[in-house]
């Protein structure tokens, strides 16, 4: 599985953002997908994971009520809706499929697959 993210760029805060993934192959469906977030020379941050068939959904604390995360089986899409971002949110954004435990889907190291990143900033 090969995965893409797009859609990243520059927003004011309070604004809005929806960054993309798009997998190729056809097991993608059987897949929890997940968004991470890194600055450079810190770990991955989780952000958010979905199930397989979008059923459930995790976010992390410090995002929980302002993103929201969807996909799109029948695409291979996964999308992560940002809304009333703030400055800390700026980060380069990661998606990764795996076959996961969901009890394990915080955890970066659970992953087989990653796309390449995509830059989101927030000004002031």
């Amino acid at each position: 599985v090969q995965l893409q993210a797009s859609g990243g760029g520059l927003v004011q805060a309070g604004g809005s953002l929806r960054v993309s993934c798009v997998a190729s192959g056809s097991t993608f469906s059987t897949y929890i997908v997940a968004w991470f977030r890194q600055t450079p020379g810190k770990e991955r941050e989780f952000v958010a994971a979905i199930a397989r068939r979008g059923g459930n959904t995790v976010f992390a604390d410090s995002v929980k009520g302002r993103f929201s995360i969807t996909r799109d089986n029948a695409k291979n899409m996964v999308f992560l809706q940002m809304n009333n971002l703030k400055p800390e949110d700026s980060d380069v954004y990661y998606c990764a499929a795996g076959s996961v435990i969901w009890g394990r889907v915080r955890f970066a190291n659970a992953y087989n697959y990653w796309g390449q990143g995509t830059l989101v900033t927030v000004s002031s």
